[in-house]
């Protein structure tokens, strides 16, 4: 079982970037595809990003595509978020999670989530 944990929130002016990471504990995490959710203020948990095993693939949310880009370091048992020309609907607690596939992620077929960052963006 791989353990999860997020670090990278902040509070951020609109149009400004952060860069959230996801460290995983044990020696399977290049075994996984990573993604990433959002949850805001009264909303549900949605999908953001997802990255294959070996970071061929790569999917977003339409409302975050040119925006953020998803990677991860395999060495580093990391994956990452960069966000960019942040919004303030942007504002959520961030979760990373894994999967067997991207599919899966995207269908939040899960083996791991995070406990979250929080991120607010102010306009």
């Amino acid at each position: 079982q791989v353990q999860l944990v997020e670090s990278g929130g902040g509070l951020v002016q609109a149009g400004g970037s952060l860069r959230l990471s996801c460290a995983a504990s044990g020696r399977t995490f290049s075994s996984y595809a990573m993604g990433w959710f959002r949850q805001g203020p009264g909303k549900e948990r949605e999908f953001v990003a997802a990255i294959s095993t070996g970071s061929q693939i790569k999917y977003y949310a339409d409302s975050v595509k040119g925006r953020f880009t998803i990677s991860r370091d395999n060495a580093k048992n990391t994956v990452y978020l960069q966000m960019n020309s942040l919004k303030p609907d942007d504002t959520a607690t961030y979760y990373c999670a894994a999967a067997g596939n991207t599919q899966q992620i995207r269908n939040k077929d899960l083996v791991a989530w995070g406990q979250g960052t929080l991120v607010t963006v102010s306009s």
